[in-house]
């Protein structure tokens, strides 16, 4: 317990530091507004203070170096503008809760101790070198996560500071008025974390650096590995620690690393509007965010349209027993893996050899260049040359045709007749062409008048300089020209490679297949799986399985499209992605460090990756040396009634530990029927938002059962209903209609299971997609069946529960 005389001192020493933000804040307006009016007042005259004149060497120089002075004048005024006016923004956000926690700490060797208070940035005294808070990413701060009271230390680039931690206190500040504090010890206190995550859940994931536990902190300040993997139970905070790891990031390396550099992958677009608030709210830009679909569209442009992951997942929970269903499944656990992979690497060796096919180049309805000379052209190659360098060889060699056979085009019938379709404005364009031509060879002929060499430059027979020939002639060239421009395009985007074919050829033959791929094996069923793959090429359509081998091959194809720029990605619900995926990811980011967060009991996609021990082949993608990892087994998100209850669902969910944070048990209610079901959710939901809860999720299984629960809801008068579906832009309060896979790291105050009979979820393989849709709840869980139970729930102690009436 704190006495009342350190109460009097932390408040007296708040209203210091908060009197101090406030004449900092005060200074900065002035100044910042003063730099932003002298940059728009330098935009707005640039041109009046600059007066360009070319007639002399002299003068051209003058004028150049005018304009660079006035450009770095008014670069330097918005760079300063900038600077101040995020230090206005950082304590600004200062201002309502200075700083959350209190270190004191006694450096070994030295008599006195220093006061360290963190907060989400730092403030300094006016003579630039004492602190009044410290940023929590600042090295000191780490102890306030990492150490109890005792011998601690931190790490600096100059080397480890070891001492003493003699006290280690936490405050609660709501506009600048002290409202608690009390001492703790080995973790961040259970006080402070009850109150936070007794909070209602918002519309946006907030920035809680307050309260970031031990291993939380590992894991932000982890600044060595090439591959981090986060296995963390739902609720566990992974998410929150990546994007305050981001933070950590853009902070420890300022110098060197900006937001557009570090891209995170997220489960869907809803999602990023759900965590777009943390990074601004610490003070930095927002990264790059997008989803894998999204780069695949991206990657395959207009030539083929890629099955959303959403469509298939449906696929695979709504259509089982239908024709073909086996046979697709096996397809996607095979296409997924690393196996498929292997045989597609060996597959390019085999086209290096033979079997490359190749668009002809057309132009007016016939074959300028046919495939069947392409082709020979690119085998006529050095074998040993690599098949991709080999595809730019024959790119510059069809250029080089396309020219020849341009000019041989020039006394064609169809030419001559084009002409007579040229406009006023292209005759005036070759007129000014031709008197340049003139001036050029006049200049070159004085020249020669004066220096000599005659023989070098003549106009060899006076015919062919005739005005009116020569017109006629460059008018020929530009019609030309412009009709040769599409064939020269499509061969600098190397359409003339028959992709789509190239991709197919591997469907046509079980026998052909193990010969291309060097004897790789093919899943059962094969036939009906190459059968549904031709099927989906020829119309311009791809599996969300093919998408990713698809775009793999066009790679080792027509070579790598890298981006070096980028130096971190970060993948959110990473056991939903295949170690394809993840091998393309390496190669198209080969500068970058990974971090993969997620939970294996959530992976709902039959490609999963297990992040969950040394055997995950993510540890192969960089090296067991190379790679660190993390578990996070602490739910902090759900009340300890609901993480008992969920965790029980879950084969092993025993390792994970509930925060103990009361509230009631989960709520089983079962009825007649789905329309006395309805009713009954109509009821409870009114019930709910009554008590106060803001943010409820009526979760479904699927996107079909989530336009039912919709419909009939709306019907029985409920209000402020919202259907989300895969293209919904906005995470939103209010009481949301989702299927469970787009609910994915979203959380809710109170969570309504719409259907968990074992009508729906039966299958062994749905059991996870269940306790997903369970571990969205915060503080209230209520589960309902029109019969019969799940029978994940039948096989659970009833005292995990309490049954309704």
């Amino acid at each position: 317990m704190t006495s009342a005389k350190d109460w009097r001192q932390e408040q007296d020493r708040l209203d210091r530091v908060t009197v101090k933000l406030r004449a900092r804040i005060a200074e900065l307006e002035p100044e910042a507004d003063l730099l932003r009016d002298q940059a728009a007042d330098i935009r707005k005259r640039f041109w009046e203070e600059v007066t360009v004149n070319t007639s002399t060497q002299e003068d051209f120089e003058e004028s150049y170096f005018t304009i660079r002075q006035q450009a770095a004048v008014l670069s330097e005024r918005e760079r300063r503008h900038r600077q101040l006016q995020q230090q206005w923004k950082g304590l600004n956000r200062l201002l309502p809760s200075p700083y959350f926690g209190r270190i004191d700490f006694q450096e070994k060797g030295l008599d006195s101790q220093e006061q360290v208070y963190i907060g989400v940035s730092s403030f300094v005294e006016d003579d630039g070198l004492s602190f009044l808070i410290y940023d929590w990413r600042t090295p000191i701060a780490s102890m306030y996560y990492d150490h109890s009271p005792g011998a601690a230390f931190f790490e600096t680039p100059g080397g480890c500071v070891e001492g003493t931690m003699t006290l280690k206190r936490q405050y609660q500040i709501r506009d600048g008025q002290l409202r608690n504090l009390f001492d703790s010890s080995l973790t961040i206190g259970d006080e402070l974390l009850q109150q936070v995550l007794g909070k209602g859940a918002d519309a946006q994931m907030k920035s809680i650096v307050a309260t970031i536990q031990k291993e939380q902190n590992a894991i932000i300040r982890d600044d060595n590995s090439r591959m981090l993997i986060v296995q963390g139970a739902a609720g566990s905070g992974k998410t929150s620690a990546a994007l305050q790891r981001v933070a950590y990031l853009l902070y420890k390396h300022r110098e060197k690393l900006r937001a557009d550099q570090i891209v995170l992958f997220s489960p869907n677009p809803m999602f990023n509007s759900y965590v777009s608030t943390v990074l601004p709210e610490l003070g930095e830009e927002n990264m790059q965010q997008t989803t894998f679909q999204e780069y695949l569209e991206y990657g395959l442009g207009s030539d083929l349209r890629p099955e959303d992951p959403f469509d298939q997942l449906e696929y695979t929970l709504t259509e089982e027993g239908a024709p073909g269903y086996e046979a697709r499944m096996n397809g996607i656990r095979y296409k997924s893996s690393e196996e498929y992979l292997q045989a597609l690497r060996n597959y390019a060796l085999w086209l290096g050899r033979e079997g490359m096919r190749f668009h002809p180049i057309r132009f007016r309805d016939r074959d300028l260049i046919s495939a069947e000379r392409i082709k020979s052209q690119f085998y006529g190659y050095d074998p040993s040359v690599r098949l991709s360098n080999r595809v730019v060889q024959l790119q510059e060699w069809l250029m080089k045709e396309l020219t020849l056979l341009e000019r041989k085009e020039r006394e064609e019938l169809w030419v001559q007749e084009g002409l007579n379709y040229l406009d006023n404005d292209q005759y005036a364009e070759a007129y000014r062409a031709l008197h340049k031509e003139e001036a050029v060879f006049d200049f070159a002929q004085q020249y020669v008048d004066i220096y000599g060499e005659p023989d070098k430059i003549s106009r060899q027979d006076d015919d062919v300089f005739d005005f009116a020939d020569r017109e006629e002639d460059h008018l020929r060239r530009m019609v030309l020209k412009e009709q040769f421009k599409p064939l020269r395009r499509g061969v600098k985007r190397l359409s003339f490679i028959d992709m789509v074919g190239l991709y197919g050829q591997l469907f046509e033959d079980e026998t052909a297949y193990r010969e291309m791929t060097n004897g790789a094996e093919a899943p059962g069923l094969w036939p009906e799986i190459c059968r549904h793959t031709r099927e989906k090429l020829s119309r311009g359509e791809l599996l969300y399985e093919d998408a990713t081998p698809y775009l793999y091959l066009k790679e080792l194809v027509e070579g790598v499209r890298t981006n070096t720029e980028v130096r971190h990605v970060f993948v959110d619900e990473g056991q939903d992605y295949s170690m394809f995926q993840y091998e393309f990811l390496k190669k198209l980011f080969p500068r970058a460090r990974m971090t993969v967060l997620g939970d294996f009991g959530q992976a709902i996609f039959a490609q999963a990756t297990n992040l969950q021990d040394a055997a995950s082949p993510l540890v192969r993608l960089y090296g067991e040396t190379e790679t660190t990892r993390f578990a996070l087994d602490r739910s902090y998100r759900s009340t300890r009634e609901i993480v008992e209850f969920t965790k029980a669902i879950l084969p092993g969910g025993e390792a994970i530990e509930p925060f103990d944070r009361k509230g009631a048990k989960p709520l089983l209610l079962q009825t007649a029927d789905g329309e006395a079901r309805a009713e009954r959710i109509a009821l409870d939901l009114a019930q709910l938002r009554a008590e106060g809860y803001a943010s409820i999720a009526v979760v479904t299984r699927t996107a079909s059962e989530s336009r039912e629960a919709y419909e009939k809801l709306a019907a029985l008068g409920c209000e402020e209903l919202r259907l989300v579906t895969k293209t919904t832009p906005v995470f939103e309060k209010g009481t949301l209609i989702v299927p469970a896979y787009l609910a994915k790291g979203v959380e809710f105050d109170a969570v309504l299971i719409y259907d968990a009979s074992s009508r729906t979820y039966r299958r062994e393989s749905e059991r996870k997609l269940f306790y997903t849709a369970c571990t969205r709840a915060m503080h209230r869980l209520l589960l309902y069946a029109a019969g019969e139970w799940t029978p994940f729930i039948r096989a659970l102690d009833s005292s995990l529960y309490e049954v309704g009436r």
